[in-house]
């Protein structure tokens, strides 16, 4: 199945990231996807535009190894 907006309605790109929320053990990180998504959830940009335009530029206050994971 295919993600691309062209191939999927707006209530299935929804479905989609709310799927990864709930499986990826995003709510511990405090981000939110379906912000974080918005773009791509209104038809504007893919999720690989939007995955390559983040970045990280901030310090953690955890360690690598006691981050939360955030799986997508």
């Amino acid at each position: 199945m295919s993600n691309l907006i062209k191939d999927t309605t707006m209530q299935e790109r929804i479905a989609l990231i709310k799927q990864w929320e709930e499986n990826g053990g995003c709510e511990d990180t405090g981000f939110d996807l379906m912000e974080y998504f918005r773009d791509y959830i209104d038809g504007k940009k893919e999720i690989a535009e939007i995955n390559m335009e983040y970045r990280t530029s901030y310090v953690s206050e955890f360690p690598e190894e006691e981050r939360p994971r955030c799986n997508m």
